[in-house]
């Protein structure tokens, strides 16, 4: 007689309980809510671009063919580019060529605005990555510490380098950065992203020059690149740590007044627990707003620093268009930078959940 081994039956098998369910359906939906967000959020933004390039008393047809055309060759380029249609039929075709990728060819440079795209956007993407990094790196400890030690002589200190943020002008510090830190000293790159007899050596993987060179084994560009965009990041940076040091020196001093710090220390836990346990944690969600927001900023507001330094960034590239009456590379790069900021936002509610329980239910 012979016995089969007990396997699991319909009885014995686990069964998901009615709150794992529940939180799958809720994260399923807030997946969803993400998502449709995202893309009327987006379809708004393509509006606002379509609607713009068609009332700015800008003609993009005299910017293709020029003032000399003659008639018949204006009436052909502009039938050619769908201007005789009625403007709903150019909205349709407007999104779908820009989800297909084509935003149309750049009166200034003769390429795809998307090649263009893909070749600046990196190069400001990655000056303003280092500068956020600088920023949340050196502000968010100076303005914990000075809303830790108010009144006192650092404090004042940070807050004066905070108004500095605010008041200086880009333009200026980048000249005077240049003329000390390059011209007089030699301590760092001039101008550009790489020194000429290393330009296109590298072949472009990310379009990030320090990534690509490290994959390429390329030690010395890549210390070269570093010379170079150290001091144009370190401007961005000091403008972004202007804001996220006041801003967290203003959060901070709200919660340094709450009843549970107090508590805190009434019970004897040490002063730097209470600061960065008991205070710092509740201003992680207002602070990566703040954060997020800054970067936004960084990749949108670099136009000065990228004009001073030389650098074939998004911005550089936006002014240029914009000088020409190039309105295909206007939009196209008014599209990334505000395809950008959508994108922190949503990272930022992400980042919410993680970091707040409370936004989970």
């Amino acid at each position: 007689m012979s016995f089969e081994p007990a396997g699991p039956t319909d009885e014995t098998m686990p069964v998901a309980g009615p709150s794992r369910i529940r939180r799958g359906g809720r994260m399923l939906g807030a997946i969803a809510s993400v998502l449709v967000t995202i893309a009327f959020t987006f379809l708004g933004l393509l509006a606002i671009t379509f609607f713009i390039g068609r009332v700015i008393p800008i003609d993009p047809v005299l910017a293709v063919v020029g003032d000399r055309a003659t008639p018949e060759v204006y009436e052909a380029a502009r039938v050619q580019m769908g201007l005789d249609q009625p403007l709903p039929v150019q909205f349709f075709h407007y999104v779908v060529n820009v989800l297909s990728g084509d935003f149309g060819r750049s009166v200034s440079t003769g390429r795809l605005v998307s090649e263009d795209l893909a070749r600046f956007f990196p190069a400001t993407l990655e000056m303003a990555t280092i500068g956020i990094i600088i920023g949340v790196l050196l502000g968010v400890p100076m303005g914990v510490y000075a809303a830790a030690h108010r009144g006192r002589p650092l404090d004042q200190v940070i807050r004066v380098i905070g108004m500095l943020g605010y008041s200086v002008p880009a333009f200026w510090l980048g000249l005077v950065g240049l003329a000390l830190f390059y011209a007089r000293f030699g301590l760092v790159g001039g101008p550009g992203r790489l020194d000429i007899f290393y330009d296109g050596l590298v072949p472009p993987v990310t379009g990030l020059i320090l990534v690509d060179s490290l994959i390429a084994g390329e030690t010395d560009i890549f210390f070269n690149a570093i010379s170079h965009i150290i001091l144009p990041a370190s401007v961005l940076g000091f403008f972004s740590l202007a804001y996220i040091a006041r801003m967290t020196r203003s959060f901070m001093l709200d919660q340094l007044g709450q009843d549970f710090v107090t508590t805190a220390r009434v019970k004897g836990v040490a002063e730097w627990l209470v600061i960065w346990r008991h205070a710092f944690r509740p201003i992680l969600v207002p602070l990566i707003t703040v954060i997020g927001l800054s970067f936004a900023g960084l990749l949108e507001g670099s136009v000065m620093i990228e004009t001073v330094f030389s650098w074939p960034g998004i911005g550089n590239y936006l002014t240029t268009a914009l000088l020409n009456a190039d309105m295909n590379a206007v939009l196209g790069a008014t599209l990334v930078v505000g395809s950008v900021f959508i994108l922190i936002n949503k990272l930022s509610d992400v980042l919410y959940r993680v970091i707040d329980p409370r936004a989970r239910r």
